[in-house]
Formats: C-alpha cells, structure tokens, sequence
C-alpha cells in the first residue's frame, strides 16, 4: 500500500495539482486586496460615495440583547467582484499555456533516418573507397 501511495504521490500530475493549489490560494488572496481596497472603494464613489461592503437588507432590527438579522448584499457582491477577476484571469492563464503547448507540438521533430537510408549511405561510403 506504500509503495502504491508512493507512485500515486509522486506522479507530476499530483505535484503540478498541488503547486496550483498553493499558487491559487496566494493568488486568490491578491484579488481579494485588489477588490476590497481598490475596485469597491471606486465602485462606492462612482455610485454616490457609498460603502458598497456595508449595504444590507434589514429584515429584523436589534432590540436588546438580540442581534440584527440582515441579508449582507454587499458582501456577495464583493464575493462575486472577487471571483469574475479570478475565474477571468484562469481563463487567460489557461489560453496562454495551451498557445505555448501547440507551439511547442507545432515544432517538427527530427526524424532520424530509416533503416534502408542507413544501409544505402553505407554502400556509397563503401563504393567511395573503392573509387
């Protein structure tokens, strides 16, 4: 059973998952700044200096000791904000690695030469010497 998890672990396709992974949390934490420190606050000035973040629908105000119960709209917005940026950037990242792979498919390979085109350069070598 080790020696099976073993081959399954350090197969490439394994490693090139687990290195998207951590590459995309990291990423992700990028976009995230992006959109809460620069896209929303200009999103919030355009639409009339407003807090996108912070819009909600109220449907039970606090009263004492109970908390308010709100539907926070501004939050999926940014939510959703965060994740067209990514989904967006993958697709962009994926067109450029399947362009750089049918370049590299596009390449020709050089053929070695066939058994026959082998043997006939030895019997002109061969016929060469004797001349």
């Amino acid at each position: 059973m080790y020696k099976e998890f073993k081959k399954f672990a350090l197969k490439g396709n394994v490693i090139d998952l687990a290195i998207g992974v951590i590459m995309g949390g990291a990423f992700s934490k990028i976009v995230s700044s992006l959109v809460d420190d620069v896209i929303m606050p200009l999103l919030g000035i355009i639409l009339g200096r407003i807090d996108l973040t912070s819009l909600k629908l109220v449907i039970r105000p606090a009263s004492g000791d109970i908390a308010e119960l709100s539907l926070k709209y501004g939050q999926f917005l940014q939510s959703v904000i965060d994740f067209l940026i990514i989904a967006l950037s993958i697709f962009f990242m994926m067109k450029l690695l399947f362009l750089l792979r049918k370049k590299e498919e596009e390449k020709p390979k050089a053929s070695e030469p066939s058994k026959e085109e082998l043997l006939l350069t030895e019997i002109r070598d061969l016929l060469k010497e004797r001349n």
